[in-house]
């Protein structure tokens, strides 16, 4: 028999929920039932799943997961969770009955479990615990146990103990995602036994606050995590990050096991030489750098090397195989998009000056950039394995059809985070395909024009506007008082 489970998630990046938990479930190639279809108003999933070790096996990845239960109960008011539950106790049927009354959108309004999930808690040798949990709402302590007292009722006939028991029941009321409107009453209301958390502490136990090396654009913890979930990183895998900068994404693909490789044009960031980030910090540690990181979470074992290079340039040979590809490409805004090359013509260099000679560079174009960035995953990622990176843009001019295209990969995820007002970036999700003509490459012209050059002319435009409608306001305020004055006299 499928168990029935409440998957409840942290809301926030709930436009990564889908993309993240779809590349879980499809990398442990776990069935799904949705008992209830997700909605992005709801921060929980109401699923059923062949066995309790699948449950535990995406919370061990996921990083938007907050806890996952066995749902024992599930209703719109706190009454008929109580009905529910009672009937439970005495429903001898080893399937849940759902009865055919429903809600506007379909959903059932009453589940009853089998008895023989509450029966497996009840054991005199087993003790509980039961916890009250709200979202939108904050209950008093007293407001809790007259809540917990409500189950006095249920058959559970071991010791009650608060910390480190055998059985952890969970008690759940939902009351929207809007602060500034929380109803009187739940919308829903939950009740089961707690079965595993996700992997929320990965969010601080990996924080840029307290990592040795980091940069100006190091990127942020969870999003990390995301992206080697979304990579379907797993023990074993080699991985590349080819704009690898303070190694942020090696660190997350490195605590899922992977061995990791890293390229960045940027010498003075590999040897951490760069400008401190951090207020107050004057110049860079020696213990600074990536593999510092790494010795950091105690995975340095997993850290290949990191090199010197211009991804314009071939750099790797043909039979290199990646399992993951996952970057953030630089977008010309907080630092540079460059590669090696001079504006001059005829440009010549003497012998004598070729040894302590630095390369010039110059603007590596964002569409020519994600060309050679799709390109090269089509060529060097194994068939049916990931390339996940950021793509930035105007919010007001985004349209899919306007993103990096490869013949030879597939777009299977497409997820939004906003930067501001006016521009965001999404995070993309490309597999191999197993295609037949590997000369296939990317259409630079085919990409978007310069983010950067929309970026500033963006900025440059709003600032402009405010300007103007600020000497309006004040022309028409000080228009106002003159008139006000004519009338006082």
């Amino acid at each position: 028999m499928w168990r029935r489970y409440l998957m409840w998630f942290a809301h926030e990046h709930v436009d990564f929920r889908h993309a993240e938990m779809h590349s879980i479930l499809s990398m442990y190639n776990i069935p799904i039932k949705f008992i209830e279809q997700p909605c992005i108003n709801k921060p929980y999933w109401i699923v059923e799943l062949p066995t309790e070790d699948h449950v535990k096996k995406i919370a061990s990845r996921s990083v938007l997961v907050k806890n996952c239960i066995e749902l024992w109960s599930h209703a719109k008011s706190q009454i008929k969770l109580h009905e529910n539950l009672k009937k439970a106790i005495k429903n001898s049927e080893r399937t849940w009955i759902v009865p055919h009354d429903s809600d506007d959108n379909g959903n059932h309004l009453s589940h009853i479990c089998p008895s023989e999930l509450i029966k497996a808690c009840s054991s005199s040798d087993k003790s509980f615990k039961v916890e009250v949990e709200t979202f939108c709402k904050h209950f008093s302590m007293q407001e809790k146990v007259d809540k917990i007292e409500t189950f006095s009722y249920l058959p559970l006939e071991g010791p009650v103990k608060l910390k480190n028991p055998d059985i952890i029941l969970s008690y759940f009321e939902f009351y929207g995602v809007d602060p500034n409107n929380v109803p009187e009453k739940p919308y829903d209301v939950f009740f089961g036994r707690w079965i595993v958390d996700g992997q929320r502490d990965l969010i601080q136990r990996h924080s840029l606050k307290r990592r040795q090396f980091i940069g100006n654009t190091s990127m942020d913890a969870q999003l990390s995590i995301l992206m080697a979930n979304q990579a379907q990183v797993v023990p074993g895998d080699v991985m590349l990050d080819p704009f690898v900068g303070s190694g942020s994404l090696l660190v997350a693909a490195g605590h899922f096991g992977a061995h990791v490789w890293g390229s960045d044009i940027d010498f003075m960031m590999l040897h951490a030489r760069t400008r401190p980030t951090r207020v107050g910090q004057k110049e860079r540690t020696k213990q600074e750098s990536i593999r510092g990181n790494m010795r950091q979470y105690g995975i340095e074992n997993r850290y290949l090397d990191v090199m010197v290079s211009d991804f314009s340039l071939p750099m790797w040979r043909d039979d290199v195989k990646f399992d993951a590809i996952v970057t953030d490409p630089p977008y010309g805004v907080r630092e540079p998009t460059e590669k090696i090359g001079i504006d001059k013509e005829n440009y010549t260099l003497t012998e004598e000056h070729r040894v302590n000679h630095v390369p010039s560079k110059v603007e590596y174009g964002l569409p020519h950039l994600y060309s050679d960035l799709l390109d090269f995953a089509a060529e060097h990622l194994e068939v049916g394995r990931r390339l996940v990176c950021w793509y930035p843009l105007v919010r007001d001019e985004y349209d899919e059809k306007h993103l990096p295209r490869h013949p030879r990969l597939q777009l299977v995820a497409n997820s939004e985070q906003v930067i501001s007002r006016w521009t965001a970036r999404r995070l993309l999700t490309y597999q191999k395909l197993k295609v037949q003509d590997s000369s296939a490459t990317t259409d630079p012209l085919a990409i978007a024009p310069n983010f950067r050059e929309k970026y500033f002319s963006v900025g440059e435009t709003t600032r402009k506007e405010r300007k103007e409608k600020r000497a309006a306001d004040m022309l028409a305020n000080a228009e106002w008082r003159a008139r006000a004055t004519n009338d006082q006299t």
